[in-house]
C-alpha cells in the first residue's frame, strides 16, 4: 500500500507539473503574440501620423493607391472592350449554331490549301470528291419537289453570277422532312457561305436580342461569296407582332430583322423553315419570294430512304471506320445481314406511313442498337420486322398522345 501510495504521489507531482509548464508557454506565447501586435499597430500609427503631418508624402500616397485602381480598372475595361472587338471582328456571332464561314483569319485559305493537297493526293474515284459532286443526289424527296429544289439552286447560281438581287424562300412543313438538309445543299450546290440559327435562341437573349440580330447581318458582309442564312423554327420569334405571347424584347428583334432585310439583298439569301407557317408576322412573308412545302414522305420516298439508312448504319459502308484517332484506332463490328429482302423493306416501307425522314433515320439506328445488343452481330428478317413494328406502334402511340395534348408533335 505504502508503494502504491507512492507512486500515486508520484503521478500527481508530475501532473502538477506538466500543468504548470503548460501554462508558462501559454503564457509566454500570448505575451509574444500581444508584443507582436503592438509593434505592428506602432508602426502603422506612425506611418499613419507621418503621413498625417507630412503632406507631401500624403499627397504621393493618395495619388499613387488613385494610379494603381485606375489602372486596374482601366486594364480590365480596356481588355473587354478589346476582346469584344475582336470578336466582332474576327469571331462569329453566339446566335450562329453553324456556319461554313471561317471563324478567324488565314483559316480560309488553310482550309483552301488542304483541299487541295486532299484533291491531288487521292484518287479520282474518292468518296469524298464523289460525294461532294453528287450535290442534291443525297437528299430523298419526292421528285417534283426534288426539281424545283434543283432549280432553285440553279437559279440562285445564276442570280450569283449576274450579281442580281437574291430571293428569300421560306420552307415549312413537319419536322424531319429534310429542310436544314436543302438549306445546306442549296448553299453548297450554289457556291455560298452557310449558316443556321435557330429562332428559339433569340427569346432568351432579353434586351440583348436586337444587338445580336444586328452583329449577324454586318458579321455576313465578311463572306466574299455571299451567305444563305437559314433560321430554323423561325416562328419562335418572327411571329405576329400583336400575339400576346410576344414579348417586347421579341417583338424589338423582329422589327431588328424587318429592318435588315427591307430591301432585297446581294449579300445574303434568307431561308426561313417552320412548322406552322400562319404563325408568322405578316411583314416576315412580305419579305419571301418562294414558298416550298416540305410533306412526309411517300412510300417511294420511304423505301429509298430505309435503304440509304440500312446502307449507312447496317451494311459494310462504315466497317473498318476509326471511332478514335491517332495510336488508339478501334475498328466498328462488322454487322452480319441474313436473308434481308426488298420485298421486306418494301413491306417496312408500307408499315412506316406518317414517318419522317428522321424518324425513319431513327429507327434504322434503333435496328443497328438491336444488331449490336445480340451475341452474334447478325440481322434477319425477323429481327428486322421486330424492331420496325415496335418502331409503328410507338409512333402511333405518340401520335395518339399528341392528339390528347399530352405530348408535343
Amino acid at each position: 500500500m505504502a508503494e502504491a501510495e507512492g507512486r500515486a504521489h508520484e503521478a500527481k507531482l508530475t501532473e502538477d507539473h506538466n500543468r504548470r509548464m503548460l501554462i508558462e508557454r501559454v503564457n509566454g506565447e500570448k505575451e509574444k503574440w500581444l508584443a507582436a501586435i503592438n509593434t505592428t499597430f506602432s508602426h502603422i500609427e506612425g506611418g499613419v501620423r507621418t503621413l498625417l503631418t507630412d503632406r507631401n508624402k500624403l499627397i504621393m500616397t493618395v495619388g499613387g493607391a488613385t494610379a494603381l485602381a485606375a489602372g486596374v480598372y482601366t486594364t480590365r475595361e480596356g481588355a473587354r472592350v478589346t476582346w469584344g472587338y475582336i470578336n466582332r471582328i474576327l469571331g462569329q456571332p453566339s446566335l450562329i449554331r453553324e456556319s461554313s464561314l471561317s471563324k478567324f483569319p488565314l483559316s480560309g485559305a488553310i482550309s483552301q490549301a488542304k483541299n487541295r493537297v486532299l484533291k491531288y493526293s487521292t484518287a479520282a474515284g474518292a468518296a469524298a470528291p464523289l460525294q461532294s459532286r453528287k450535290g442534291l443526289e443525297n437528299v430523298v424527296l419526292h421528285p417534283s419537289l426534288k426539281r424545283r429544289i434543283e432549280h432553285l439552286a440553279k437559279a440562285t447560281t445564276n442570280t450569283k453570277t449576274h450579281q442580281a438581287p437574291f430571293r428569300n424562300m421560306l420552307f415549312y412543313g413537319p419536322p424531319g422532312t429534310g429542310k436544314t438538309m436543302v438549306a445546306r445543299e442549296i448553299a453548297q450546290k450554289s457556291g455560298l457561305d452557310y449558316a443556321m440559327m435557330t429562332g428559339g435562341d433569340v427569346a432568351p437573349l432579353g434586351a440583348q436580342a436586337v444587338t445580336k440580330i444586328h452583329e449577324i447581318f454586318d458579321w455576313s458582309k465578311k463572306s466574299k461569296k455571299g451567305l444563305l442564312l437559314f433560321i430554323d423554327e423561325a416562328d419562335a420569334f418572327l411571329c405576329e407582332r400583336n400575339s400576346i405571347h410576344m414579348s417586347e424584347a421579341q417583338r424589338s428583334a423582329l422589327n431588328a430583322l424587318l429592318f435588315r432585310t427591307g430591301d432585297q439583298s446581294r449579300d445574303i439569301v434568307l431561308v426561313l423553315a417552320t412548322n406552322r407557317p400562319g404563325d408568322l408576322d405578316s411583314a416576315i412573308t412580305d419579305r419571301i419570294d418562294e414558298v416550298i412545302e416540305f410533306p412526309l414522305p411517300g412510300e417511294e420516298e420511304r423505301f429509298k430512304l430505309l435503304n440509304l439508312y440500312i446502307n449507312k448504319y447496317l451494311s459494310g459502308e462504315t466497317e473498318g471506320k476509326s471511332k478514335v484517332g491517332g495510336f488508339f484506332n478501334k475498328k466498328t463490328q462488322k454487322i452480319t445481314i441474313k436473308d434481308l429482302s426488298e420485298d421486306v423493306i418494301r413491306e417496312a416501307a408500307k408499315k412506316t406511313e406518317g414517318f419522317s425522314g428522321r424518324e425513319i433515320a431513327k429507327l434504322v439506328a434503333g435496328i443497328q442498337a438491336a444488331v449490336y445488343g445480340s451475341p452474334d452481330c447478325t440481322l434477319d428478317s425477323q429481327l428486322f420486322k421486330e424492331i420496325v413494328n415496335y418502331k409503328v406502334a410507338e409512333h402511333h402511340q405518340r401520335m395518339k398522345l399528341a392528339a390528347e395534348g399530352g405530348l408535343p408533335s
